[in-house]
């Protein structure tokens, strides 16, 4: 897959619908699977950000499609958090079921369960950084960009973000 990537941006082609969709569909289903909580409502806004992509194609530049993907998803989730009735509705805790493990050893799957539930309990503006620097591995200017954020600003949510779980994760 990263082959593909690295030649389509290094080549400036866009991959075509069914390319990109198989590289980063699973991305985005994970970053709205784990920004939500809930399984159906990621699938839900995972479908709206492929659409969304349909009907924008030509304006995304070539080699820059994973950054306006998450830029889009991300948008996404905080819309659905906004909405009134999401806000009537009580999510439960976050499972593992999208993240696959590398191995199959239990206290493994426990911590990653246990930072995957810190990380969702963090407040908003540093969930964001943190999904997007560790888990789709965006540098912090990409972060800045696709949040509107300056890098200053970024660089401190992962820091205070990096505090917060250090201090949730030796309370569990």
């Amino acid at each position: 897959m990263r082959s593909l990537e690295s030649s389509a941006q290094n080549s400036g082609v866009k991959p075509d619908f069914e390319t990109l969709y198989q590289q980063y569909g699973t991305e985005v289903l994970r970053t709205a699977y784990f920004y939500l909580g809930d399984r159906g409502r990621a699938e839900d806004v995972c479908q709206e950000v492929f659409v969304k992509y349909w009907g924008h194609e030509k304006e995304v530049l070539p080699g820059k499609e994973k950054a306006w993907l998450m830029t889009v998803t991300i948008n996404q989730c905080r819309d659905l958090w906004r909405s009134a009735w999401l806000k009537r509705v009580v999510l439960g805790p976050p499972t593992m079921e999208l993240i696959p493990s590398e191995k199959d050893i239990i206290e493994e799957r426990q911590e990653k369960e246990e930072l995957m539930g810190a990380v969702q309990k963090l407040p908003q503006q540093f969930r964001e950084v943190v999904l997007l620097f560790y888990y789709q591995g965006f540098g912090i200017s990409e972060v800045a960009k696709i949040l509107g954020i300056s890098e200053g600003t970024v660089a401190s949510r992962l820091s205070r973000a990096r505090s917060k779980l250090e201090k949730a994760l030796k309370e569990v």
